[in-house]
């Protein structure tokens, strides 16, 4: 397993990171305790989760379990120092926290003492805005995003009010560093420049969607975080089990995540059944099972810092731990821009 800083912290992380989304509703926490057992075993010392999870569906009733069930295991192993652990606020689509209604200084304030003690500890690592207040254009929102009514000086504002309840947290002990999600170049951009300016918290790290089906942050966000040293925190790099074959146009397993919600956020087109053709096709010439090769081709990417994996079944998880060592040839990273010049954003 190998580790990285992300941005330009001293948190260093293993370059794969455990997702808790499933935990609470697809698993059990007998199962995620034991999901969390394993990985560490195998060198993974970072779990990502959020006030929100689980998912698929979220419920009002489950709504902070996955924290739990972390917590719990923080309580019964004693692991704790072993661990670093990145949540999240919930942003304006945060299901049934607030109403929607996003947040700002005094609710980052409330929802960090709540994760805090849904997990056991005293500090959270890493603490991440799930989602802009102002909106994004991802998860498919790219195709109808309108910026242009957006008002920059209420965004500043909120920005500046966030970064300042973000450094009451840091100065109390309560949080370590702060990182982004679903975020934009701009908003991003923008993030940075209102900490430096004001000697507020610096962005560390984004989560965004990427994947070799989705692969937006390729251009802008690439540059942005090359150069201003904040790393991609991918999450779905497996694309949410569609490179697995296991789903087909009139294909459901019973028990997955599609079963739940049938275009999967909107990731199953028409065009995007060629496109896993073509990269199960890769991994079959080349000997490789096309989950392992999707997560680790994520790795190969000079802007990511750790990608995010889930898991609701033993030998799922499995999987994913064998891409940490995972050597791409460059044969096969050719075969994959190929591919991805052919089928490009399927969805």
């Amino acid at each position: 397993m190998k580790y990285v800083n992300l941005g330009r912290s001293d948190l260093n992380v293993s370059v794969l990171c455990l997702g808790s989304m499933s935990w609470g509703s697809n698993n059990t926490a007998a199962e995620g305790h034991a999901q969390i057992d394993r990985s560490l075993a195998a060198g993974v010392n970072f779990i990502d989760t959020a006030e929100m999870y689980p998912t698929y569906p979220v419920k009002a009733e489950t709504t902070g379990d996955s924290e739990r069930i972390i917590g719990d295991w923080f309580a019964a192993s004693g692991k704790r120092n072993q661990v670093m652990i990145a949540t999240k606020v919930a942003g304006p689509n945060g299901g049934f926290l607030r109403d929607g209604k996003g947040y700002d200084s005094a609710v980052i304030a409330e929802a960090i003492d709540a994760s805090l003690k849904r997990l056991q500890t005293d500090v959270i690592d890493l603490y991440q805005l799930h989602w802009p207040v102002r909106g994004s254009y991802h998860f498919r929102k790219n195709w109808t995003f309108d910026p242009s009514g957006q008002d920059r000086a209420g965004i500043e504002a909120h920005m500046l009010d966030v970064l300042g309840g973000l450094q009451k947290a840091v100065d109390a002990g309560k949080i370590r560093h702060f990182g982004l999600s679903n975020e934009t170049t701009w908003g991003t951009a923008e993030w940075l420049r209102l900490a430096t300016q004001n000697d507020l918290p610096r962005a560390i790290s984004i989560q965004n969607e990427y994947s070799l089906l989705c692969r937006l942050a390729d251009t802008d966000l690439a540059e942005l975080c090359c150069l201003e040293d904040v790393a991609l925190f991918p999450f779905t790099p497996m694309a949410a089990g569609l490179l697995s074959g296991k789903y087909g146009p009139d294909t459901t397993p019973p028990g997955t995540r599609r079963a739940v919600e049938a275009t999967l956020n909107g990731r199953v087109t028409d065009r995007v059944w060629p496109a896993i053709d073509a990269y199960r096709a890769i991994a079959d010439a080349h000997g490789l099972d096309v989950n392992q090769m999707a997560l680790a081709w994520t790795l190969t990417r000079p802007f990511v810092g750790s990608s995010i994996f889930g898991a609701t079944r033993d030998s799922q998880l499995e999987t994913a731990l064998g891409a940490a060592d995972l050597v791409l040839s460059d044969e096969v990273l050719a075969a994959i821009n190929a591919a991805h010049r052919a089928h490009p954003l399927p969805f």
